[in-house]
């Protein structure tokens, strides 16, 4: 067996089986979790009665189009308890999404959870290089939010010194950094662009022990990854995770960073078509759909994520054979539609993060005038343009706008501004406001 070219590997029976031993696995823990969700949740088992599914038509993961689906909504409709597969006695943690609209999305887990949690995140820390000798220091926000527990315990699991920061107090966060000679950081990628910033302006990037890092709970782009590891000298990975799923390690990237590694021993990723529902094959872009195999406090059936990427099965060069996905490209729900083309936040990102004169933070704002729908995009200037370059100033706002046009396909007010005059985000960045809705 090709062992992967990373510093250590955590588990790595589970991530370089062979595809065959792998899907006698899923298919058996598959069959496991549909009967466990029809006996006990009778939402779900309403469902399966209405298709005319019963556990035993599900076999193979070949048939795991036979299933309903399962959306966030049923967690609020059944917020808090109803979809528990486990009594309450069983339930040891209850993690909530970091979203602050709505009602609160809350998920059960076992101590089986919990476990299986905690190896997902190890492995991700593992494929970033991390082991026993390194300083990890956890920037995720604690508390119900998935990102702190999650980083801390797989640091934990792989033995290395756990720094506890949670976000916020930037300035701490870099003395303890500094201090301690932390090799490792787990944060959102704004967040740790914001860190980068502010230790290049304090003139302390020399000081940094930092080498690698997981980076996740917001989509970023290439370009940013570049920012990143260009502002703080380091390997920068990204983490996919959702509460509902089983918190950040779902997937993530090795040194490779030629995509995330699904851990497909725990859930079975697919893409589908956001509006027909129906499969779609590897490399078409689509809605990411995860089914929990070894989840037992609330296990997840065709759970829609609204999140928008591909999948692959091609060999990867560090050895592992689970499939990849890509980056997030967007989400069906955040998706903006202006004129009636969809625009992702992203694709205005990757319009900038490469320009001189422009720093990694701006903001969409969207209003409704005369029936028409307006787009503003707000770009920080950096302080060298803003204070230097005055004459270049409109010829970058005129470039900004056509590349804007051309990658979107609308036009766009371009509005350059001061250097940190746009918010910053110590947790998920905001990166829209849309004024239609108040109107």
């Amino acid at each position: 067996m090709k062992q992967p070219k990373v510093h250590k590997i955590y588990n790595p029976e589970a991530e370089c089986m062979d595809r065959e031993t792998r899907r006698s696995l899923q298919n058996k823990r598959l069959q496991e979790t549909v009967k466990l969700e029809y006996e006990r949740v009778p939402l779900y088992r309403a469902r399966m009665d209405a298709r005319g599914v019963k556990p035993e038509d599900i076999k193979t993961v070949d048939d795991l189009y036979k299933l309903p689906f399962m959306e966030k909504t049923d967690l609020r409709d059944e917020f808090p308890f109803g979809l528990l597969a486990a009594p309450k006695r069983d339930i040891i943690r209850i993690q909530g999404s970091s979203g602050t609209t709505g009602k609160p999305i809350v998920s059960g887990y076992t101590q089986n959870d919990v476990d299986v949690w905690t190896e997902m995140v190890a492995r991700a820390i593992t494929a970033a290089g991390g082991g026993p000798d390194d300083i990890v220091q956890v920037c995720y926000g604690y508390g119900l939010f998935t990102g702190g527990l999650g980083a801390h315990q797989g640091a934990d699991r792989v033995g290395a010194m756990v720094v506890p920061m949670s976000s916020g107090n930037t300035q701490r966060q870099i003395m303890m950094m500094t201090e301690l000679g932390s090799t490792m950081l787990c944060c959102t990628p704004s967040y740790a662009t914001y860190l980068g910033e502010t230790v290049n302006d304090m003139g302390l990037k020399d000081k940094l022990k930092l080498k690698s890092g997981c980076f996740g709970a917001e989509p970023w782009t290439e370009e940013m990854r570049q920012k990143l590891e260009s502002l703080l000298d380091i390997d920068a990975c990204d983490i996919y995770g959702l509460t509902e799923i089983g918190g950040p390690g779902v997937a993530f990237e090795c040194l490779e960073k030629h995509g995330m590694h699904v851990n497909e021993d725990h859930v079975l990723a697919e893409i589908i078509d956001p509006v027909t529902e129906k499969p779609l094959p590897y490399g078409t872009p689509g809605e990411l759909v995860f089914t929990t195999l070894t989840k037992t406090g609330m296990p997840m059936l065709r759970y829609r994520t609204h999140d928008i990427c591909t999948l692959t099965d091609e060999p990867c060069a560090c050895g592992r054979t689970t499939i990849r996905m890509s980056r997030i490209t967007g989400r069906t729900d955040d998706m903006l539609i202006i004129r009636g083309v969809n625009v992702f936040p992203s694709q205005i990102e990757a319009c900038l993060v490469d320009l001189e004169g422009v720093a990694p933070f701006y903001m969409l704002i969207v209003d409704r005038i005369n029936s028409t729908d307006k787009l503003e995009v707000q770009v920080e200037m950096t302080e060298e343009m803003f204070s230097d370059k005055i004459g270049e100033i409109e010829a970058l706002r005129s470039k900004i706008a056509d590349r804007i046009k051309s990658v979107v396909g609308i036009s766009a007010k371009v509005q350059l501004v001061p250097p940190k005059s746009l918010p910053r985000s110590e947790g998920k960045a905001k990166r829209i406001i849309d004024n239609r809705n108040l109107h």
